[in-house]
């Protein structure tokens, strides 16, 4: 292991959530030849909240670090992620994202942009309030005793436990020197996917905790609203708004010019598709195009919530493809 961490204070615990390739019998190599890692093989497909329920609970230590198989640490990362916890009050650490595989084709671009832009709020809401929203699910460091189990079938299990944390009023804070890389999604049709399912779940943490909304420490309620909220809700002001500017369009050239200049952005993924079929990248169209479908995702997620959750297991999100 590649880790400037005392190898003796570790203890590994991985969860093979009935894998059907090698996994199993190379973990079962690992184990043999380390000590400290203790593999837990599920038969059948549990989900990624449920294994980390399971793990949790066989955890010995205080300070739990949970980290997805393609994610990659520096060798000074774990350290960076616990060197907080000195502090009581410190109940949850998130790493700093470095998206790679970026590619001019696709969203990769896109998407790094917008994970860089997370990042960097996170750490903003972490330095004036400790009150950062939601840490990045590959790899981040939570206290055992303010852990608390992701409900049946919550799908966005990392938010859960973050809020979870904020609720007993613990600090979450972004560490950006924790640095750790994972390949970008650049695949349209499967990032839509994957967002439709975070969607979803996000509405599933919104009625959990909504509370928080208007009660708890500075700041949680603010960066609640201002940093997810409003973004979630973002497809219905957009709706409101093309509404209003084509009743008002009625009797004013002004609106029904505002109307149409909406109804062209809302098309834009169409218009980016057939460019890009013709091998045209544009990447200002790019971006429009990657909001538009987003918010057609956190829509389509809003539905898949409203149409009730009966299974959190999921497949992994293919990543660095065109």
């Amino acid at each position: 292991m590649k880790s400037d961490y005392p190898l003796e204070k570790l203890e590994i615990l991985v969860g093979s959530d009935a894998s059907t390739d090698n996994t199993n019998a190379i973990l079962q190599q690992l184990t043999e030849a380390n000590r400290s890692l203790h593999l837990f093989l599920f038969e059948e497909r549990k989900g990624k909240p449920e294994i980390i329920n399971q793990l949790a609970k066989e955890a010995r230590g205080e300070i739990m670090v949970i980290t997805d198989a393609n994610v990659i640490l520096e060798s000074n990362t774990l350290f960076e992620l616990v060197r907080y916890f000195k502090e009581e009050r410190i109940g949850l650490v998130d790493s700093g994202l470095i998206s790679t595989g970026i590619k001019r084709g696709g969203i990769s671009r896109q998407e790094k942009f917008y994970t860089s832009r997370e990042v960097s709020i996170k750490h903003h809401e972490s330095v004036l309030w400790g009150s950062m929203m939601g840490p990045f699910g590959g790899c981040y460091a939570v206290r055992k005793s303010l852990y608390r189990p992701v409900p049946d079938h919550f799908l966005v299990d990392d938010f859960f436990i973050n809020m979870a944390v904020l609720e007993q009023g613990a600090y979450c804070i972004s560490n950006i020197h924790a640095k750790v890389y994972e390949d970008v999604s650049n695949n349209p049709r499967e990032e839509f996917k994957r967002k439709k399912r975070i969607s979803a779940g996000n509405f599933q943490n919104l009625s959990r905790f909504r509370s928080m909304l208007f009660k708890g420490r500075k700041g949680v309620g603010f960066c609640f609203f201002s940093h997810k909220v409003i973004r979630w809700i973002v497809p219905f002001l957009v709706m409101i708004t093309l509404a209003s500017s084509t009743i008002l369009g009625i009797k004013s050239p002004y609106y029904l010019l505002l109307a149409l200049l909406q109804l062209l952005v809302l098309i834009t993924p169409f218009i980016d598709h057939i460019l890009r079929k013709i091998r045209i990248q544009s990447i200002p169209l790019r971006f429009i195009s990657h909001f538009v479908l987003m918010n057609l995702a956190l829509l389509a997620g809003f539905f898949k919530y409203l149409g009730g959750i009966r299974n959190n297991v999921w497949q992994p999100t293919s990543r660095n493809h065109d």
